[in-house]
């Protein structure tokens, strides 16, 4: 069925990996795309879209700018993909009357700090934390400091500048080594705030587990739980391989849910497209802190999973076949299931496909200048992979984590259970040999001095 009187705002990083994924869905079904993203104001239109450019750095200064490019035309609903964008979204929705969060709920949940003072605030679960100025950097046996404990800035994503400390040795060089990421030139052009602290929280022992789900009215409603196999110990927390359906047991994943709620209702969220990551250490000592049930929420973002990683989340819309042999090009994607949620489409509530899957995403094993890339044959052709895409381009510099945040690209897997799928990816991922060069040290002429 054609929805040609629908129109979505879709609020999106110039350069987001889901935003094709959007576009295609939208032909698909016959809905008008409007894109808002932090492309130059400069600029006419330089990839043909049409876009409103917005900074998002100021997203209630935008919002008002936002409506007035709208020049009049009616929204029937709001997307947004990203951690930045969604705030701007926010606003824009207030202001347009469309169902979504509000505004200070996200906001809050774009800072590490305010997530930790609400939980703490709501009884959800919660380590001791403190913030830090970094200017000077803090003598960690002057602050009554236990451990391990996690040093982490205060806004940045997908784990970057998170280092554990187990000492306080440990503690002053985590320290000095985030003040360095933050000060660098690349962060200081995002303009985030408070880039002069930290927040240092107690370390949670236990495994990690993700959740994806869509808040209707503020009710969730949980996608999948995805499992994390590779331990997230430290000293640094970069992610790699996410497999759903979860393997844990029912009473436990029925925690996990039960958690997601009230984290979510904790932050005032609402409306749309949630992602939200847990510690769970059932059984283990210090459980009993998350009232004897053992899953601790580290954040919740309102928006939906990042990167390539949705695509390792397909749908069954009610039309199709009931048979266990589900036609897999029946089914849809993240993306679709987002644009029918937001325009109120028919099968925004359908359920995830039974086939377990998964996807990895492909760590940056040193930081270095991307040269070669061999054996994507190889593990293209291994059994149980799906996908591969390599989106770390030739010649660029890399850094690996802690200063790092980008991944060399995405595999993904589909196979009869979990297990099966983890094993896929690590055999694919072994056939692959990334040359990455290190950067050179600047070389500054010599000065001789006339004598």
């Amino acid at each position: 069925m054609k929805n040609s009187s629908k129109r979505l705002l879709l609020f999106t990083n110039k350069l987001g990996y889901q935003t094709r994924s959007f576009e295609e869905v939208a032909q698909k079904n016959g809905v008008e795309i409007i894109y808002v993203t932090d492309r130059c104001h400069q600029l006419q239109d330089p990839w043909g879209d049409h876009a409103i450019a917005a900074h998002f750095e100021s997203p209630q200064a935008e919002a008002a700018t936002i409506i007035q490019a709208l020049r009049g035309k009616q929204v029937d609903g709001i997307v947004a993909l990203g951690d930045r964008p969604v705030v701007a979204a926010a606003y824009a929705a207030r202001d347009l009357g469309i169902p979504y969060n509000h505004p200070a709920a996200v906001e809050a949940c774009r800072s590490k700090l305010r997530m930790r003072e609400v939980f703490r605030d709501t009884g959800l679960p919660t380590p001791w934390f403190r913030t830090l100025a970094l200017n000077p950097l803090p003598e960690p046996a002057l602050l009554n400091i236990s451990y391990p404990c996690v040093l982490k800035p205060l806004s940045l994503s997908a784990s970057q500048g998170v280092i554990r400390a187990n000492n306080r040795e440990e503690f002053a060089a985590a320290a000095q080594r985030i003040a360095a990421l933050l000060a660098s030139p690349e962060i200081r052009a995002t303009r985030e705030n408070n880039l002069d602290q930290i927040l240092v929280e107690g370390y949670i022992p236990g495994r990690e587990v993700a959740v994806e789900a869509l808040l209707t009215d503020g009710v969730l409603r949980i996608l999948a739980i995805f499992d994390k196999p590779d331990p997230l110990e430290g000293p640094y927390f970069e992610e790699s391989i996410y497999v759903t359906p979860s393997t844990l047991p029912e009473q436990q994943q029925r925690a996990i849910q039960k958690c997601a709620e009230d984290t979510a209702r904790a932050m005032g969220l609402t409306h749309g497209p949630v992602h939200a990551e847990f510690r769970v250490n059932f059984g283990l000592a210090g459980s009993e802190a998350a009232g004897n049930e053992g899953v601790w929420p580290l954040e919740i973002a309102a928006r939906p999973i990042g990167g390539l990683c949705a695509r390792a989340l397909r749908f069954v819309p009610a039309a199709a076949t009931e048979s266990n042999q589900r036609d897999k090009y029946s089914s849809i994607g993240l993306e679709e299931l987002l644009l029918r949620h937001a325009l109120n489409l028919p099968d925004s509530d359908c359920p995830r496909e039974r086939q377990a899957a998964g996807v990895m995403m492909i760590p940056v094993p040193a930081s270095g200048t991307l040269e070669k890339v061999d054996g994507q044959e190889a593990a293209r052709a291994t059994p149980g992979i799906t996908g591969l895409f390599i989106t770390a381009r030739l010649h660029d510099y890399l850094a690996s984590w802690p200063e790092g945040s980008s991944y060399l690209g995405f595999l993904f897997a589909g196979a009869n259970t979990p297990d099966e799928a983890v094993r896929a990816l690590r055999a694919a991922y072994a056939e692959l040999r990334f040359t990455l060069a290190p950067r050179l040290p600047v070389q500054h002429p010599m000065h001789h001095s006339a004598g």
